[in-house]
């Protein structure tokens, strides 16, 4: 008894599921059938109003007659839109019935075609018989591919990227890459961020892989010192010096708007159409791009966290220059694949007046079309 009731669940829960496959099937049937006699309707609409623009251009139609004549054809496949439609809205509900009582239909009608569509209207004395041979089809076909393959052809020289960075950010004495082993910054906390927005255009009008680029970003660079140290004004130069409660903060951060400019070679792999016309793809392979930037300094602030003399927790922010120059420049790069590259940046003018002290950063820099 026990076999013989799995074997009915078994049973009846396949036939639940066929049913159910069966139902799907048939909706997507009928709604195809819908979007099929939409299609049908507006493309005859169409052509007619094309053979109505015709007439018109050939002075066989008056703007007015031309104008009703519009108005009637698109009256007209309304009308056999909504007739058409209606038939399968009450096919459906007879199949949701059907999905209801627990039976279903094996198969709904074929397709229903407009081949019965009276393609004849007149206006007055005249009689206007539009006929759409299988030729008129395939001439609106292939001015539709004409267009398509001309606005794929179409170009813009110029692009615009949105470039986010982010990375490491330390100093440079002497111009001496080793002096970074002693530097007072700490290496992975003293980090830079940048945002901005640049323009990539071609140098030839034609396809290449050479490309100016340019643009405008903000720079946040912060500076964090170790060993318990702060940044100190004293007259005319900025000192790092000791400080007395232990602290937990100790940063610099200058803020700056740069105007970057670079040559970059983009090695994406150029689009090639049928009639040999070509079409430059960017941002698709490896990038490598070489140039400098100027800029000013927007603010300069110290921040800085520790426990006073009473143990109690103390923040300060102090707005000041700390003699730092306000106008710099100097030379970035950068090498990657797709919007992702590594980015290097160096300033050539010194962080602090009187000083040999130069900033430097490395990351990471996204360039998103």
């Amino acid at each position: 008894m026990k076999k013989l009731l799995i074997i009915v669940l078994i049973f009846t829960s396949s036939l639940i599921k066929s049913q159910e496959k069966i139902f799907e099937k048939e909706v997507l049937k009928i709604s195809k059938k819908i979007e099929q006699i939409t299609k049908e309707q507006k493309d005859s609409l169409r052509l007619k109003v094309l053979h109505i623009d015709k007439l018109l251009k050939n002075k066989e139609l008056s703007s007015e007659e031309a104008t009703n004549l519009k108005n009637k054809a698109a009256e007209y496949h309304a009308r056999k839109i909504e007739e058409l439609v209606s038939k399968e809205e009450i096919e459906l509900q007879k199949l949701v019935q059907e999905k209801v009582d627990g039976k279903l239909a094996l198969s709904l009608k074929e397709p229903l075609t407009n081949s019965d569509e009276d393609n004849v209207f007149t206006f007055g004395s005249k009689l206007i018989n539009f006929t759409i041979t299988e030729g008129d089809l395939e001439e609106r076909n292939r001015k539709r591919e004409l267009r398509w393959e001309s606005r794929k052809k179409n170009q813009r020289t110029t692009t615009t990227q949105f470039i986010f960075a982010m990375g490491v950010n330390n100093v440079l004495n002497e111009n001496n890459l080793s002096s970074l082993n002693n530097s007072e910054y700490q290496f992975w906390r003293s980090r830079f961020y940048e945002l901005g927005f640049s323009w990539k255009t071609r140098f030839t009008k034609a396809p290449s892989n050479l490309y100016f680029k340019y643009g405008f970003s903000f720079l946040w660079n912060n500076l964090r010192l170790d060993d318990n140290r702060i940044h100190e004004k004293n007259n005319g130069t900025t000192e790092i010096v000791g400080f007395d409660s232990p602290l937990s903060e100790s940063r610099l951060r200058h803020v700056q708007l740069n105007f970057p400019v670079h040559l970059e070679w983009d090695f994406s792999k150029h689009k090639v159409y049928k009639d040999g016309s070509v079409k430059d793809k960017t941002n698709e392979s490896m990038r490598f791009g070489i140039g400098g930037f100027v800029g000013f300094k927007l603010g300069t602030r110290q921040y800085l966290e520790f426990r006073d003399a009473n143990n109690i927790e103390t923040e300060q922010l102090q707005y000041d220059n700390f003699n730092m120059n306000i106008f710099n420049y100097g030379l970035s790069s950068y090498i990657g694949y797709k919007a992702t590259s590594f980015y290097v940046k160096y300033d050539l003018n010194p962080l602090f007046k009187n000083t040999e002290t130069r900033n430097i950063s490395m990351g990471i820099r996204f360039d998103f079309n």
